[in-house]
């Protein structure tokens, strides 16, 4: 297998809904909610009809995004066996990504992001993480690690006890290891352990510019540059409109952005930026090549709904 996504499992599910459902629920227009109440989660989703559901999560996009460009491709995320997880692993087979996990039925539920579409087209999302963040060890499979050229995880999925457990043994039995810092509020709080991946075990990073400035806690881009000319590892860096750019020992590879694009939604744009340049590095691309990828797949993405080509 070329590449191994490890991630959250999380299934998007699509409802349309008018603004007073938003109101009468509390909920704040054009935001991302985390519910941790199981209890709350339900009675939101109970009266709600589905339009469409999808099998997400950042890496999972990613992953998905490969397969859609020819790559052998698989994926390890944490369900539980019920109805959204059937629909989670139907929905990555359908993608021709092996999905290499066994799922049974778990305390919690299978993790759900519910986007609730407003008749402005608005996207208010609540997210209720369930069984997804609850991945350990024992859910890694090694063969698939070891039989893989290269594999992808997301700082999401980082967090102390089990899923750090997870994130060893994956990371300890792979070739090849890139990772996503996912979010400035997941860098700011696990700052310590991210920068010690970055610089003892990973080999490709990749970061929007916030999310590296805070991580490598420098002043300005040019302080970010050089620190990362100093790791020597392939740093791999979105900067909205000034295009993306890629850090590799002491070369500095540069790509633009496409011009008069009709942006519609930029839900997966870090997602599918992420597989180009991946489908670039697994076939021997060069880095400019890698970024012309992955800036190619993120401007397709986001003149469209959704986090899916």
């Amino acid at each position: 297998m070329k590449i191994l996504g490890i991630g959250n499992a999380i299934i998007d599910v699509i409802s349309k809904v008018d603004d007073k459902f938003i109101n009468e629920n509390g909920l704040t227009k054009s935001t991302m909610k985390l519910i941790f109440d199981e209890h709350e989660f339900n009675k939101l989703i109970k009266n709600l009809k589905i339009e469409k559901t999808v099998s997400g999560g950042s890496i999972a996009n990613s992953i998905v995004g490969l397969s859609q460009l020819g790559n052998k491709v698989g994926f390890i995320g944490k369900i539980s066996d019920d109805e959204f997880g059937i629909k989670y692993e139907e929905g990555l087979n359908k993608e021709n990504v092996e999905y290499l996990y066994s799922k049974k039925k778990e305390k919690l539920p299978t993790g759900t992001c519910l986007i609730l579409v407003t008749p402005d087209s608005e996207r208010t999302m609540c997210t209720f993480l369930g069984t997804a963040g609850k991945i350990n060890d024992n859910d890694i499979e090694i063969d698939a690690i070891k039989n893989s050229d290269l594999i992808f995880l997301e700082g999401y999925l980082w967090d102390e006890g089990d899923p750090k457990k997870a994130f060893k043994k994956a990371i300890d039995n792979s070739k090849r290891v890139a990772m996503s810092l996912s979010d400035l509020f997941c860098v700011e709080r696990h700052k310590p352990h991210f920068l010690e991946l970055v610089k003892n075990k990973l080999d490709i990073i990749f970061a929007n510019e916030q999310e590296i400035t805070s991580l490598f806690s420098t002043k300005n881009f040019s302080e970010v540059i050089e620190f990362s000319k100093e790791l020597n590892k392939l740093i791999v860096i979105t900067r909205g409109e000034k295009g993306a750019i890629a850090i590799q020992g002491n070369e500095v590879f540069e790509n633009d952005i496409q011009k008069n694009l009709n942006i519609i939604d930029l839900t997966g744009a870090g997602d599918l930026f992420a597989a180009g340049f991946l489908h670039g590095i697994i076939n021997k691309f060069s880095i400019k090549e890698c970024l012309q990828k992955g800036t190619e797949m993120s401007s397709k993405v986001i003149q469209q709904i959704g986090a899916r080509l």
